[in-house]
């Protein structure tokens, strides 16, 4: 396997699904391994460190749910998919008792398994920054790290409701760290000892969304043999964070409203009450205010879910801490790939400081590894940093002229720099942006963009 990238395993006996499997996947920048049994699966896994594991579930001898316990017990942050072409809702509920984190149905699709396959090394990425907040090292690795005077009233903000149990409201673009606030304030609070369950509201179905979040009851819809509790019922006595609050259907909405203010669900199909003892992190990067004026989002619902707001500063806006989180991925990465590296020099540190950082603190992770990967000597140069970062230097502020800029300028810029990038592909655009397709459209309207 490639050192610096991650590594997914395949698994299946049929040689064309393998091989197509292998296929896409490379193309989105993975280091795949394939394997055509459980056993030869196995044995990788003993002897690699896999993100994720895709498999079949019909396999000889070891069966994919048999595989899917062994990789559990050899590697737990090891994320495994199960593809089947005869499934069952109870195998998909077995599947998902046993830690799976997805289960696909053939024929599978090239898009959707990149998604699920991404969100599942997300999700593993995110489990490993957990782990080093627990061992002492997460506190420079979140986005709630710096002596900012911003991220220092995050901290105060955290200190004062920790022993609270009021609902929290987290706003802020994508990549500031929101998800890992809201873990630090479960972590301070009294719920601590109990259980912390994410869920992205923005990635399911209505259907599907009720049934994540309230369970259902046996024979609720076809294939549903069983009763299964959902997610919220999952965390009675500890703490529930939803993420991309704003983009939950106005259905779900009033569920949702009805759990905060009689503090119990119905599950899908039922008609009897249970009771749930949860506290609610709701975050956002949309203006939930403006969503409630034009009629997409609940005012009552907001005010339940705003006791308390916290917000996170986009990381252009706390550049003092740059040089601190620069150097905490630095060091991290270069154990993780057995270098030695003292520092940036002054002109790329200072390149690090000056970028405006669209993805925010993810972003700048991913630059500093690039910088890690790139560099030979004990001083990570400007040369190290991604080609982007610093054509982006170059073609934002080194004008032939040398005066100071408006933000308003700047930002126009880039987006401009984006958009040549990326073909004037819109949606495209938008992914690199950190912002969904309906911001973009309205900052191409107000700079006068022409199509």
């Amino acid at each position: 396997m490639e050192e610096n990238r991650i590594s997914v395993l395949v698994v299946d006996d049929e040689p064309v699904a393998l091989k197509s499997l292998q296929r896409i996947l490379e193309a989105d920048g993975y280091d795949v391994l394939t394997a055509a049994n459980g056993e030869k699966a196995v044995e990788l896994v003993e002897s690699g460190n896999f993100a994720v594991v895709v498999t079949d579930l019909l396999l000889d001898v070891l069966s994919g749910l048999d595989l899917l316990e062994r990789v559990k017990n050899i590697s737990a942050d090891t994320e495994v998919i199960l593809v089947t072409g005869h499934g069952s809702i109870d195998t998909a509920i077995e599947a998902t008792k046993k830690g799976a984190f997805h289960y696909l149905q053939k024929p599978i699709r090239p898009g959707e398994i990149r998604s699920i396959v991404k969100q599942a090394v997300e999700k593993r990425t995110l489990a490993l920054r957990v782990r080093e907040l627990e061992a002492g090292e997460g506190p420079a690795f979140s986005s709630i790290t710096g002596k900012s005077p911003a991220i220092a009233q995050i901290k105060k903000l955290i200190k004062r409701i920790a022993t609270s149990d009021s609902n929290v409201l987290i706003t802020g673009e994508s990549g500031t760290g929101k998800e890992l606030v809201a873990r630090a304030i479960h972590e301070t609070s009294p719920r601590r000892n109990g259980r912390f369950l994410a869920f992205n509201c923005a990635s399911f179905t209505d259907e599907l969304l009720a049934n994540e979040l309230f369970g259902h009851e046996k024979d609720a819809f076809t294939g549903a043999t069983r009763s299964a509790p959902g997610l919220l019922e999952s965390a009675d006595g500890g703490t529930v964070f939803l993420d991309e609050v704003g983009d939950m259907p106005g259905a779900m909405q009033a569920k949702l409203l009805r759990v905060i203010q009689e503090r119990e669900v119905i599950r899908v199909g039922g008609t009897k009450p249970v009771p749930v003892d949860i506290r609610i992190i709701a975050a956002t990067n949309k203006d939930l205010k403006k969503l409630c004026e034009g009629g997409y989002f609940r005012k009552d619902l907001f005010f339940r879910l705003n006791v308390i707001p916290v917000h996170m500063p986009n990381l252009a806006d706390r550049r003092e801490d740059i040089p601190m989180l620069a150097s905490y991925f630095l060091r991290r990465y270069c154990r993780k790939m057995n270098k030695t590296i003292n520092g940036f020099s002054d002109e790329a540190l200072g390149m690090l400081t000056s970028y405006g950082y669209p993805g925010n603190i993810r972003e700048l992770e991913n630059i500093v590894e690039h910088a890690v990967s790139m560099a030979s000597g004990p001083i990570v140069q400007v040369e190290n940093l991604p080609e982007d970062l610093t054509e982006y230097d170059v073609y934002t502020f080194h004008k032939s002229d040398d005066r100071l800029k408006s933000l308003e300028e700047v930002e126009r810029e880039y987006i401009r720099w984006v958009l040549d990038r990326v073909g004037n592909r819109k949606a495209e655009a938008a992914r690199v942006l950190g912002i969904d397709r309906t911001s973009l459209y309205r900052k191409l309207k107000r700079f006068e963009f022409k199509e």
